[in-house]
């Protein structure tokens, strides 16, 4: 279980030593151009009594590669071992097998038993240090401090935030297809630390976390009646959203985490509703003989995208946050569903489906410049990492047993897979953790 400040980050190494000969320019990766070419970038076992150096770096290494922005240079090839994290590298080594950047560090163990975990990121081109931090933690944390420290080179060879520390929350399915158990789940973001969060005795859909980190919203069948729940991570505790005379479905969290929006089924259709968690007052936001569902808001909480079949068959709408001016924006053969805006405020996530087949795709919050990302047999279910350039979502294959969880990012070329133990559903990205 998570808790807050078991991890007390110290920067303590500087960033650049002095300034640069104007003949080299600091290695950087421009990710606003489309398919980048991955930067070459060794990641050298950490100085460390045993083996856990090498498995913390193996981490890093892997969470770069899978961005699809870095591409590790194999052990195999390298001149230099580093013995002295201290010392500045020789370059030349380094520079012959094209590694443009460089990762050392040293993990070792303090007297109160704590890990120090410490890593400098060099350029090899320009022979200087970018940046250098230091980390102390439980040993049994080692695999956090790597995503952290993965985040820390993503980001100063990008100039924007990682997403390595960080989890999904999701629906394990196992059993067969006529009897599936469904409980959820939660894991780091590469598939490690997996735990069940509920016992699977009912059927449970659409987990999402909240701004807040620690709490988790989503619908149980719970008695046979689909409610609204929320779950506290740390704590277990978890408390129905509100008793409403329907059927209560998709529910999200504002930006704020002040409050829930969700659909509520009542007569046949459904409208979107809110609910304010500290008063408990709702407030009715659509009023339509459709089905109107999956609401997501913009991240300033200005405005609100959502499905809605009133034209007919599924398509997305944005509106207001207090349900003025709701528009069309979806315009595309077939029907769209499942929006989720980007944590950016640029892009809209969503499902389509036409021709038989199901894709992932984006669109920006007007409806223009749609794109399609990925498709297949059935896709469904975009979630966004806190960055806003990759998503997850769930595939299921042609006769295939079940559903597994894939990534991919805005280029669309760097889909993967994410493992989980069965099959597994319903993704939700997690913002950073703290």
């Amino acid at each position: 279980m998570f808790r807050r400040n078991l991890l007390r980050l110290l920067v303590v190494l500087t960033g650049l030593a002095a300034s640069l000969p104007q003949a080299w320019a600091l290695v950087e990766i421009n990710i606003n151009k489309g398919n980048v070419e991955p930067l070459p970038i060794a990641v050298t076992d950490f100085v460390a009594s045993g083996d856990l150096g090498q498995r913390i770096t193996d981490v890093i290494a892997a969470d770069l590669k899978r961005s699809g922005l870095f591409a590790p240079v194999a052990k195999q090839a390298f001149i230099e071992k580093i013995s002295n994290p201290d010392q500045a590298p020789r370059f030349e080594d380094w520079k012959v097998i094209n590694a443009q950047a460089l990762v050392t560090g040293r993990v070792t163990q303090e007297g109160d038993g704590r890990l120090r975990a410490e890593f400098r990121l060099w350029d090899t081109f320009a022979g200087q240090q970018l940046t250098g931090q230091q980390f102390f933690t439980q040993p049994e944390n080692w695999r956090r401090v790597a995503h952290i420290i993965a985040d820390a080179i993503y980001e100063r060879l990008t100039g924007e935030k990682g997403y390595f520390d960080t989890r999904i929350v999701y629906v394990a399915e196992s059993g067969p297809k006529t009897a599936r158990k469904r409980q959820l789940a939660i894991m780091d973001q590469d598939g490690f630390n997996a735990r069940a969060l509920t016992n699977g005795n009912d059927i449970v859909l659409t987990p999402r976390f909240s701004p807040n980190r620690q709490e988790i919203t989503y619908m149980s069948f719970e008695g046979n009646q689909p409610r609204v729940y929320l779950l506290q991570l740390e704590t277990g505790q978890r408390e129905v959203v509100g008793n409403f005379p329907g059927m209560t479905f998709s529910p999200r969290f504002s930006p704020d985490g002040q409050k829930v929006i969700m659909s509520l089924q009542q007569e046949g259709n459904s409208n979107i509703y809110t609910m304010d968690l500290r008063s408990r007052t709702t407030t009715r936001l659509t009023s339509t003989a459709a089905i109107d569902t999956s609401p997501s808001y913009a991240p300033d909480g200005t405005q609100i995208v959502f499905e809605s079949d009133r034209g007919g068959k599924p398509q997305l709408y944005v509106m207001g946050a207090d349900g003025s001016n709701q528009r069309r924006i979806s315009f595309g053969d077939g029907s769209y569903s499942t929006p989720v805006w980007s944590p950016r405020g640029d892009l809209i996530a969503f499902t389509k489906q036409s021709g038989g087949k199901f894709s992932i795709g984006v669109m920006k919050p007007d409806g223009s410049g749609e794109r399609i990302l990925t498709t297949g047999f059935h896709n469904e279910g975009p979630t966004w990492a806190p960055n806003g350039r990759v998503l997850m979502f769930f595939r299921q294959a042609a006769g295939a047993g079940g559903p597994q969880i894939y990534s991919i990012d805005l280029t669309g070329y760097n889909e993967q897979v994410v493992p989980t133990k069965g099959f597994a559903s319903d993704p939700a990205w997690s913002p950073l953790l703290e």
